[in-house]
C-alpha cells in the first residue's frame, strides 16, 4: 500500500482565551482539540465525510474501510494519499475492483458528526444492525477485576492529546491480561476506534487475542465495528446504550461498561 500521510498533524491548535476567576480576568492562550472535515474517497468517488481530528489519517482510513465492510483486508487498498485543501482533508484510496463494485451496490450518503456515526443514511436497512456471530475462540478473552483494573489504571498515561486539550476520546488495544499496547485519540469515539483498528490491521495483529478499551460510552456503532473485526470484548468507561447491548448479544461480543478501578458491569451475552 502506498501512503502519503501529509495530514498527520498534532491534533490540537492554540486559541486566544480570557480566563475568568471570580471577579478577575486575564488574557491567555490554550490548546483545543482540532476538528475538521475528512473526506474518504474511493476510486475517485467520495463516500463519506467525517468530522475528525486530522491525525493518524492513514490508520483512520484503513480502519474505516475495514469496519464499514468496504474492504475485507488492508491489501485490497492499493493506494492511499492524504491531500489537504482549504475546506478540509481528502483521503483518496484506490481499492480493488471487487470491493469497489460491492461499495457501489450498497453506497450510501454518509455525513459524519462528532457524536454520530449514522447521519445521512438513506434508509434503515443500511444500518446493518444484524451482525453475524464472531468467530469461535479456543480461549475467549473474559473480563475480570484484575484485567479491568490494569487497563483503567494505565489508560490516562497514554492519553497525551486528552492531557493537552481535555476534549478527546481514547481507543486502546489491550492484551488479554489488560496491558495497554496502543492508544489512538480523536474528537469522535468511532474515529478513534477506526484509527486503532486500522493500525492493528496494518501491523497484522491477531485481534482475537485482546480487547478494546474505550474512554467513552458504548454506542451501537462501536460494538458493530468491533464485531466486524472479530474482536472478542469491548470495555468502556461510561454506560452502554440498549442497542449496543443488543448487538453485542447478537454478535457474541463480551460487553463491559462502567470500567473504573477494579469495578465493571458485564452485560450477559
Amino acid at each position: 500500500m502506498l501512503d502519503n500521510d501529509s495530514g498527520n498533524r498534532l491534533g490540537f491548535v492554540s486559541q486566544k482565551i480570557v480566563r475568568h476567576r471570580g471577579e478577575s480576568q486575564s488574557a491567555d492562550s490554550d490548546y483545543v482539540a482540532e476538528e475538521c472535515p475528512v473526506a474518504l474517497v474511493f476510486n475517485d468517488i467520495s463516500h463519506a465525510v467525517m468530522m475528525a481530528t486530522p491525525k493518524d489519517l492513514r490508520e483512520f482510513a484503513v480502519g474505516f474501510s475495514l469496519t464499514e465492510g468496504i474492504v475485507q483486508k488492508p491489501s485490497e487498498i492499493f493506494e492511499l494519499e492524504v491531500m489537504e485543501g482549504c475546506a478540509g482533508i481528502e483521503v483518496q484510496m484506490t481499492i480493488s475492483q471487487k470491493s469497489f463494485f460491492e461499495l457501489k451496490a450498497k453506497r450510501r450518503a454518509l455525513s459524519g458528526r462528532t457524536g454520530c456515526g449514522v447521519c445521512g443514511i438513506e434508509s434503515l436497512e443500511l444500518l446493518d444492525l444484524c451482525p453475524g456471530k464472531i468467530a469461535a475462540y479456543p480461549e475467549k478473552v473474559m473480563p475480570s477485576a484484575s484485567v479491568i483494573e490494569r487497563a483503567s489504571h494505565s489508560l490516562p498515561g497514554f492519553q497525551s492529546l486528552m492531557h493537552v486539550t481535555g476534549g478527546v476520546h481514547a481507543a486502546a488495544w489491550c492484551s488479554a491480561e489488560g496491558e495497554i499496547i496502543k492508544v489512538f485519540e480523536d474528537v469522535g469515539r468511532h474515529n478513534g476506534l477506526d484509527k486503532l483498528i486500522g493500525f492493528l490491521a496494518l501491523q497484522g495483529v491477531e485481534m482475537r487475542n485482546g480487547f478494546v478499551f474505550m474512554s467513552s460510552r458504548a454506542s451501537y456503532e462501536l460494538v458493530r465495528k468491533v464485531a466486524r473485526m472479530n474482536i472478542p470484548m469491548l470495555a468502556t468507561i461510561s454506560a452502554p446504550t440498549s442497542l449496543a447491548i443488543e448487538i453485542a448479544r447478537m454478535a457474541g461480543v463480551s460487553l463491559v461498561s462502567f470500567c473504573r478501578k477494579d469495578g465493571f458491569v458485564e452485560y450477559v451475552v
